[in-house]
């Protein structure tokens, strides 16, 4: 269970990095509209974010 967490954890920061590797003018444009948003946009994209996350590893199990 924990080496899947790890295996979990590393894979997430490998594509968090593809962005702004790859684009980082776009990634920073994208980063300065976030914090231009509410707090209240934020929750909500942060609870789809979680809700995507959360139906995709069922359909995987």
């Amino acid at each position: 269970m924990g080496s899947n967490l790890l295996l979990a954890l590393a894979l997430m920061l490998v594509i968090e990095g593809i962005m702004p590797f790859l684009m980082p003018r776009v990634w920073r444009d994208t980063f300065r509209k976030l914090t231009e948003m509410s707090d209240g946009q934020i929750r909500f994209v942060g609870l789809t974010s979680m809700l995507a996350g959360l139906v995709l590893l069922l359909l995987l199990r």
